[in-house]
């Protein structure tokens, strides 16, 4: 065994630590808390070896030190030198758009295997090693062979190059071995954190993944019963179906690569009737939906034209004083920010109306976008309001915009109930006479005893928080204004309104530089973590959030609190608390007099207190998905590692909601989640009214998915964009072999269902290939079953393309039918058919014929991946 250095040190804390944790589980208090897990620890003699007894059974040992420099200890016994440095990156061949890296990487490694050195091509995972492999194959660099450790990579004889999983983020040499990293030939993009962000956006799908006895919709034959997955014979191959049922016990199997025709109902289900299959009622209730969802959408496109027809101040920014002001922001910008900042300035310039919504995580820089263009409405005579949810955003938001405004001829004033009454009034006369340009405020300044002299611009922050009277007056207010909204997770009914292109949407999803995730945990009430969770944040100096649901959760809370953890200041707050009162400890938490904030979810919106890392929130199972969100985006705003903690009482069964809700939270841990984590809660909660109340009797009589998806195409065919979604189709292919998941591979049935429902999303290559890797990654080299599953997702992506209602592949050829017997390029599939001579045909009934000689499934896969490419190419050339 090698000990690492000071291994003998560190065993000897672990033990004290243990022993620790042990008496401190003793001495706990029997009945704490109601929601307290009861624990009976167990002797540490029982479970651990004591240092001693660990080493004397090791016996002699040796401690080996690594460096990158020269031995620090002169006198050590042994000194070897790995005689490694770094190899070569391949940086400037990427950055070369008329070059070729991957020929590039090929004659390095022909260079060194020429030279009689050993050659490892390093991938990160056994999937992107696959794919790295196939791409060297394509050009042209032959022998690989795959090794599964460095040693066994020693073995080979010079001259050899071989493939492996090794987590390097940079290649190395020594004298007789190269090592290419996979991230010295595809570019500097962490493959880990890639991977993880793509992995947030896939258990959305998989959380949404369809169970047996959903109501689902298909999108031809309506609502009815999801069964399960069954496996049947289809053209003499076995081929994964899911089983629906419909009234009269009628029964449809839908192919799997098929899987996008169906949606899940929604969360009315209970209330939904089962349609029977081939019947009329379906297609006729659908296409009175899609009249009444044109005239809807038609409305929609009205208001937001007519918006566009409104004029509304043009304002352009003056160079110089602009560029100083944007210097003051002490970062640098993301890519996303910059990418808003630039659009909120070309819609300010326009001389049309402003209507944007900027969604993006907590801390991620949405602030600054509305700080510039407040600047720029300013400075072009125009009054800013700046409309919040709570007095402690108010306040915060105040002391931001006067600390970046200060120096400047603007003024800047707060409207709230934490300003006295002979102050508001003087910012009321301020506002009215024009002398006041920038306001800050919660929904007082939306009361009829304001109003504004030459109002230019209206900033709305985190809008979910405001009440519908607040919203019509907002919307009073925005008609011929410029309209910015701020949201991390906006309410669904706006996101679906950015979703149908009616407003328009920036995404901040890119974190600021050095920004970490916030770790998250959840766990039943237990007195000694939460003390342990307190007393960790104090000793790195900072301070802690304890959220409870109830206002009268905090005098039990506080209580456990004061007993628990007597070494901690802890100061309560809550909405009801006069403003005086609750402004004063705001400020005290904020300047550190105490050590945690004991409070109600007041400190949801946007409390920016860079010191407070730690969340715990009591009874977590009590809170909604966003909010949860929110109250964890507290914290983790600087560039130390946040913690938050969510209990759930102990002895409780949490319900499925709750539970799932959760789940959701805990996988979304990466950076710039907010976003998804909305489209999440759109999808479980429906989008709220866009219009009026009929909207929810329309999304009654077709489920929510295929409402949402309806009402895009609609939105889309009155633009007239050329954009129309024909999205109701789904081609039908057929080649007589295995297409399937085998249980063998994927045992667990929701999670098999889970990825077939992933796989109906794929549209091109790269997706089915990522796809394809992650599968390898997660259960291992793919069988034979999957293989040809993709292959099928692929051939259907290109029949899509080309308008292919149905391929029908055998050994002598295929048939290839039109949906609607239309092909958008008549005169290149003409000229087609005759280049091929007697070996294609067209068909009485439009549909066309390639005769073949396609003896196995493998060659009937290639062949059909090859005409149906040449078919997609002609539709490209059409467009």
């Amino acid at each position: 065994m090698v000990f690492d250095h000071l291994a003998h040190e560190a065993l000897a804390e672990r033990h004290t630590l243990i022993l620790d944790h042990y008496e401190a589980r003793k001495k706990q208090a029997d009945g704490a808390l109601k929601d307290a897990v009861p624990y009976k620890p167990v002797p540490p003699d029982l479970l651990y070896l004591s240092p001693e007894n660990l080493i004397a059974s090791l016996g002699p040992r040796e401690a080996i030190d690594f460096t990158a420099f020269d031995a620090p200890d002169a006198g050590a016994k042994k000194v070897f030198r790995a005689g490694s440095r770094h190899g070569r990156s391949f940086v400037e061949e990427r950055a070369d758009p008329n070059a070729n890296v991957f020929d590039v990487v090929v004659k390095h490694i022909s260079d060194e295997r020429a030279g009689r050195r050993r050659v490892i091509v390093a991938g990160w995972t056994e999937g992107s090693l696959d794919r790295l492999g196939q791409i060297l194959v394509e050009h042209h660099l032959g022998n690989l062979k795959p090794v599964a450790t460095l040693a066994e990579a020693e073995r080979l004889e010079p001259g050899q190059a071989a493939l492996a999983v090794l987590p390097l983020e940079s290649g190395f040499e020594t004298e007789k071995l190269v090592v290419v990293a996979e991230q010295d030939i595809l570019g500097d993009r962490l493959i880990r954190r890639s991977k993880r962000k793509k992995r947030a956006s896939d258990f959305i799908a998989e959380a949404s993944a369809l169970s047996s006895g959903d109501i689902v919709v298909h999108a031809d034959h309506g609502i009815g019963r999801f069964i399960g997955l069954r496996t049947i014979e289809a053209v003499g191959a076995p081929h994964d179906c899911l089983e629906i049922h419909y009234a009269g016990d009628d029964r449809l199997f839908l192919p799997v690569e098929n899987i996008e025709l169906l949606s899940r109902y929604g969360s009315d289900s209970a209330e939904a009737t089962l349609d029977k299959l081939g019947g009329g009622a379906w297609q006729s209730r659908k296409a009175r939906l899609k009249k009444r969802l044109l005239d809807m959408a038609g409305q929609l496109i009205r208001i937001a034209a007519e918006r566009q027809m409104r004029a509304a101040p043009a304002l352009v920014p003056a160079e110089g004083l602009y560029g100083e002001f944007a210097a003051r922001f002490p970062y640098e910008e993301t890519d996303d920010q910059q990418t808003a900042i630039d659009s909120v300035m070309d819609d300010l310039g326009a001389g049309k109306p402003m209507d944007r919504l900027i969604c993006g995580d907590v801390g991620f820089g949405k602030t600054e976008v509305a700080l510039r263009a407040a600047f720029i409405g300013a400075m072009e005579g125009f009054q800013v309001a700046i409309v919040v949810p709570t007095t402690l955003l108010s306040r915060q938001h105040f002391k931001t915009f006067s600390q970046r405004f200060s120096g400047l001829p603007i003024r800047v004033a707060q409207a709230s109930r934490l300003v006295g009454a002979k102050e508001l009034a003087e910012t009321k006369k301020g506002i009215a006479e024009g002398q006041i340009d920038i306001v800050v405020g919660t929904h007082a300044l939306l009361g009829s005893s304001i109003s504004f002299k030459n109002l230019g611009l209206l900033i709305i922050d985190e809008e979910q928080h405001f009440g519908v009277k607040h919203k019509e007056r907002l919307k009073d207010l925005k008609t011929d204004v410029h309209v910015l909204t701020l949201s991390a997770t906006p309410i669904p009914r706006t996101l679906q309104l950015a979703l149908t292109g009616v407003r328009e949407l920036s995404l901040i999803a890119t974190p600021p530089v050095d920004r970490l995730a916030v770790r998250t945990f959840i766990s039943p009430f237990d007195p000694l973590v939460i003390r342990e969770t307190l007393l960790r944040e104090r000793y790195r100096g900072g301070h802690s959030f304890y959220v409870v649901p109830r206002i009268s959760d905090l005098a039990e809370i506080h209580d456990f609190l004061r007993e628990s953890v007597p070494e901690l200041k802890v100061a309560v707050a809550h909405g009801q608390m006069p403003p005086g009162e609750l402004d004063d400890i705001m400020n005290a938490f904020y300047d550190g007099q105490y050590d945690v904030l004991l409070s109600t979810t007041i400190v949801e919106s946007g409390l920016d207190i860079p010191t407070a890392n730690t969340l715990i929130v009591h009874r977590a199972d009590m809170f909604g998905l966003s909010q949860l969100y929110q109250l964890r985006g507290r914290v983790g705003r600087s560039k130390v590692r946040a913690y938050a903690l969510f209990t759930l009482p102990a002895n409780r069964k949490l319900t499925d909601t709750a539970e799932r809700r959760l789940k959701v939270l805990q996988s979304l841990d990466t950076l710039g989640a907010g976003f998804q984590l909305a489209s999440h809660d759109l999808d479980i909660r429906g989008a709220g009214n866009l219009l009026g109340e009929e909207q929810s009797g329309h999304i009654k009589e077709v489920g929510f998915e295929l409402y949402q998806q309806m009402l895009e195409e609609a939105v889309a065919e009155v633009k007239d964009s050329g954009e129309v979604q024909d999205g109701g189709w789904s081609p039908q292919i057929a080649v007589g072999t295995a297409v399937m998941i085998p249980e063998s591979y994927v045992p667990d049935l929701q999670l098999r269902l889970a990825l077939y429902r992933r796989l109906g999303d794929l549209e091109n290559t790269e997706e089915i290939d990522a796809f394809g890797a992650e599968l390898i990654d997660r259960f291992g080299p793919l069988p034979e079953e999957v293989e040809h599953l993709l292959k099928i997702v692929f051939i259907k992506a290109l029949c899509r393309k080309a308008n292919v209602e149905k391929l029908d592949a055998g050994p002598k050829g295929v048939v290839i039918h039109f949906r609607k017997r239309e092909f958008p390029n008549p005169v290149g599939l003409v000229k087609l058919i005759g280049e091929q001579g007697s070996l294609a045909k067209i068909r009485p009934d439009q549909s066309v014929v390639f005769s073949r000689d396609w003896a196995t499934p493998e060659k009937r896969l290639a062949g059909s991946a090859v005409v149906m490419t040449q078919l997609a190419r002609l539709v490209e050339k059409a467009a």
